[in-house]
């Protein structure tokens, strides 16, 4: 067992990836202190998302983006999203998603290709699909949509921090084909200082050319050696 003492000076390694990179983004705000380095995928650290330090709620700003039809602005409203996503059908939806490249047009409503028609691709196995749609056909689709329905909130919750950095070393990897490296106004803050000046232990951005949203899978051998090659240097 370990002494409590011993567990509470434990440091950890964090690696996240879109929601969990949101929680690890804000887990390395809270507690640098915790936290010997990190590496997060997909989602970067967006102030003015993730923290209330402006006037415009996240909801807000995704609708005025978007539009109402954004998948986030479109989940807002409970028993709207679970009609739409229902766990009868999560084999086709598990694979939709997984199966068309994210852009704003496919977030935003537009009707993909029917995914049950297309081969997956080479990083996807149907024993994956059936593990993903078997628990979501079991537990329905409501916790995770709950998440966004749970932003404003936790951007609210977050305003004391309004004016913090993340001090931690940090590496972050995005593919150049992911719907979060198409943010407006996103790849300037990223390549030309904001996103330094908010994490100023941040290392190195690494873009991954021809990798979607799901970069840990699509490029696993790649992503494992960034995050391998990041840690072992703490």
């Amino acid at each position: 067992m370990m002494h409590w003492n011993n567990y509470y000076c434990l440091e950890v390694f964090v690696v996240g990836h879109d929601w969990g990179a949101i929680i690890a983004w804000y887990l390395c705000l809270f507690r640098p202190d915790r936290v010997t380095a990190l590496v997060n995928t997909s989602v970067a650290f967006m102030r003015h998302i993730f923290i209330r330090a402006a006037a415009v709620k996240p909801t807000d700003f995704f609708n005025r983006a978007y539009g109402p039809t954004y998948y986030i602005c479109r989940f807002q409203e409970p028993g709207v999203a679970e009609e739409e996503f229902s766990p009868a059908n999560a084999r086709y939806i598990v694979r939709q998603i997984l199966c068309n490249r994210f852009t704003s047009e496919a977030a935003g409503g537009a009707k993909p290709a029917a995914a049950d028609e297309e081969p997956l691709p080479p990083w996807l196995t149907e024993a994956d699909v059936d593990q993903f749609a078997s628990e979501f056909e079991r537990t329905g689709f409501t916790g995770g949509i709950n998440y966004y329905r749970n932003m404003d909130r936790n951007w609210e919750l977050a305003a004391p921090w309004a004016d913090a950095k993340v001090a931690v070393p940090t590496r972050f990897v995005v593919g150049d084909g992911d719907l979060t490296y198409h943010y407006p106004g996103i790849q300037d803050y990223i390549h030309k200082g904001g996103f330094k000046a908010d994490v100023p232990l941040l290392e190195d951005v690494v873009v991954i050319p021809g990798a979607g949203h799901f970069i840990q899978q699509e490029k696993a051998d790649e992503v494992t050696e960034h995050i391998y090659d990041f840690i072992s240097k703490f």
